[in-house]
C-alpha cells in the first residue's frame, strides 16, 4: 500500500455526540449481544500473521503474486475458508508481470541511489547517457507541457512527484522527445513508483529520494548515465473469493483485501494485516450465518502489480451481477507500525484530492467512524485517491469505504497526541521493504481495525438500507449507470488507475 492526503475529520467532541446514533444506524435489530467483533482477539488475527511469515520465510522472503510465496498463501486463505465452510474459488487471471534485473544511475560522473519505476521500458544494454534538463515546479509538476524546458528533447528530464500519475509525466515528457526521466519524491522516504500497466510505458523511468532530486534540480545540463535492464513475462495467478451459503445473493456485503506481498519482503503489514484481520472476520461469521445479505469475502492478487486482481474481477462481472453487489469494503494495511487512524472520505468531506465515492459511501465512512469510536478511537478522512483496490468497484458505481494505518506518509504532531506513535516519521517506516515484517506491527491498531472491520461488515449483512436504500435492482442500475458516466466524463475523479505509488 502506499502513503495517502489525510485530513482531521472531527473534534473528540464531535464524534461523542454522533457515534452512538450512527451506531444505532448501522446495529440491526436482531444483532446478538456479543457482535462479531467482541469475538476478535488480536492474538488470533496474529496467528494469521505468523503462518503468513512462515509462508515467506520458506519461500525466498516474500509472497508476491506469480511466485511460490504467493500460492502458498492463497493454498492456505482457501484452505481456512473451505474448513469454516464457505463456497470458495480460486479464479486464475492472467498479466504480464515486471521483472528488474539490474539498475544504476550516475550524475555527473556520481553514483546516485534511485530505483526504476514499475514497468519503465528496459534501455538498450549498456543504459543511455544524455543530459540532464529539469521541469518547472509548480501545483501540477510535469503533468503539462509547459511545465518542461526548452531543451527537454533528448534529455533526461528531472520531474517532482505531485498531482497526476507517474506514468502522465513520463508520457508528456515522451511526447517532447525526452530520452529518459527521473522523478523525485516531495515527502521524505524513498519513492517506490509504478507506471501502472505496460501500455502507458514509454521512457525509461526512475525514481529517487527527496533529497536526491532537490540536489539534482541544481545539476541541469549534467551528464546522466541510466541504465535500466527489466522484462515482462506473462504470470497466472489467482484470487481468492469466498462467499457465504446464508444471505440473499441479489444484496451481496462485499469485503476485501490484497494478499500479495511486493518482492522486496514478506509484506506482513502490506498486506499481511489487512488479509489477516479479513480472514478472522470471516472464520467468526462462519460459512452459513443467519443474516439477511450474502457476505463475500476476497483476496486479491497482483495487486502491487497495479491493482490487476480486483479489476481483472469486477470486470469479469456482467452488469447484473456487478448489481448483486450492495457495497465494496476494502482493508489494506491495518497495523502500521507508527499507526495512523484513517477510513475512506467517501463524502470528500475533506474536499482533498479526488471527490467523493459513489453514492453510499459517505454514510461508509461514517459507519466506520462510528464503530471506531465506539473503541475510544478518533478517525481522520484519507482521500479516495484510487490506490488500492476500491479503484474499479468505485469506477462501476458500488459504493466504497474501508479502514487504513498509513504507508509512506509522515505522522503529524497534532496525530502523535492523539493517537500516540512518533510525529515526523512515516506511519509504516518498513512499506515495501524486507523490514515488513512480523517483528513490525503495532498490535493494538491491528486489533482495534480487525474488530471495527467485523463489526461493520456484521452489520451490513443484516441491512444495507442506510447504504443502497435498498432499491429495486431497474433503481440501482439507473444510478449506476448514472455514476459511471460522471467517473468516465471525469477521469480525473478516479485520480489513479492503478497500483501502489502511481503519483
Amino acid at each position: 500500500m502506499s502513503s495517502r492526503t489525510t485530513t482531521p475529520r472531527r473534534t473528540a467532541a464531535a464524534l461523542a455526540a454522533t457515534c452512538a446514533a450512527a451506531l444505532v444506524a448501522i446495529a440491526p435489530a436482531s444483532a446478538a449481544p456479543a457482535g462479531l467483533g467482541d469475538r476478535i482477539t488480536g492474538d488470533a488475527v496474529n496467528r494469521h500473521l505468523i503462518a503468513l511469515q512462515r509462508i515467506a520465510d520458506s519461500n525466498g522472503g516474500n509472497r508476491a503474486s506469480g511466485l511460490p510465496g504467493y500460492e502458498a498463501s492463497v493454498d492456505h486463505v482457501a484452505g481456512k475458508l473451505r474448513g469454516a465452510g464457505f463456497d470458495v474459488t480460486t479464479p486464475e487471471f492472467t498479466y504480464d508481470a515486471y521483472y528488474l534485473d539490474s539498475f544504476s544511475l550516475a550524475v555527473a560522473g556520481q553514483p546516485t541511489e534511485g530505483d526504476a519505476l514499475e514497468y519503465s521500458p528496459a534501455t538498450p544494454q549498456g543504459g543511455i547517457t544524455a543530459p540532464l534538463s529539469v521541469a518547472a515546479v509548480d501545483d501540477t509538476p510535469g503533468c503539462e507541457a509547459a511545465d518542461f524546458p526548452a531543451d527537454v528533447a533528448g534529455s533526461v528530464v528531472l520531474i517532482q512527484r505531485g498531482s497526476c500519475t507517474f506514468a502522465h509525466k513520463q508520457r508528456v515528457a515522451a511526447d517532447l522527445g525526452a530520452a529518459g526521466a527521473i522523478i523525485y519524491n516531495n515527502v521524505d522516504g524513498p519513492l517506490n513508483g509504478t507506471l501502472g500497466d505496460p501500455a502507458d510505458a514509454r521512457i525509461p523511468s526512475a525514481g529517487v529520494t527527496k533529497q536526491v532530486g532537490e540536489v539534482l534540480a541544481g545539476q541541469a545540463g549534467a551528464e546522466v548515465e541510466l541504465d535500466v535492464q527489466s522484462r515482462l513475462e506473462t504470470v497466472t495467478t489467482r484470487n481468492v473469493v469466498a462467499q457465504t451459503r446464508t444471505g440473499r445473493p441479489d444484496n451481496v456485503v462485499m469485503a476485501g483485501a490484497h494478499l500479495d506481498s511486493v518482492a522486496e519482503g514478506p509484506g506482513i503489514n502490506d498486506n499481511g494485516s489487512g488479509s489477516a484481520g479479513l480472514l478472522e472476520a470471516a472464520l467468526r461469521m462462519g460459512g452459513s450465518p443467519h443474516t439477511e445479505n450474502a457476505v463475500r469475502f476476497a483476496w486479491w492478487g497482483a495487486e502491487e502489480s497495479g491493482l490487476i486482481g480486483s479489476t481483472k474481477y469486477v470486470q469479469s462481472l456482467s452488469f447484473e451481477q456487478q448489481l448483486d453487489i450492495a457495497l465494496y469494503l476494502n482493508f489494506d494495511m491495518i497495523g502500521s507500525p507508527n499507526a495512523g487512524y484513517f477510513a475512506y472520505d467517501g463524502d470528500d468531506s475533506d474536499a482533498v484530492g479526488s471527490g467523493p465515492g459513489p453514492q453510499g459511501s459517505g454514510q461508509i465512512e461514517q459507519d466506520f467512524v462510528a464503530a471506531m469510536a465506539a473503541q475510544g478511537v478518533e478517525l481522520e478522512g484519507t482521500d479516495f485517491n484510487g490506490r488500492s483496490d476500491y479503484g474499479e468497484f468505485i469506477a462501476n458505481g458500488i459504493p466504497a469505504g474501508g479502514l487504513f494505518t498509513g504507508a509512506e506518509g509522515i505522522k503529524t504532531e497534532a496525530q502523535a497526541a492523539k493517537w500516540g506513535g512518533t510525529a515526523g516519521a512515516a506511519y509504516d517506516p518498513n512499506y515495501h521493504q524486507a523490514a515488513d515484517h512480523l517483528g513490525n506491527i503495532d498490535r493494538l491498531a491491528l486489533e482495534r481495525n480487525a474488530k471495527g472491520l467485523a463489526n461493520v461488515v456484521e452489520a451490513y449483512s443484516h441491512s444495507t438500507e442506510a447504504i443502497n436504500g435498498m432499491q429495486t435492482r431497474e433503481e440501482r442500475a439507473r444510478l449506476r449507470q448514472a455514476q459511471a458516466s460522471t467517473f468516465a466524463a471525469h477521469p480525473e475523479g478516479r485520480a489513479i488507475p492503478h497500483g501502489h505509488n502511481a503519483s
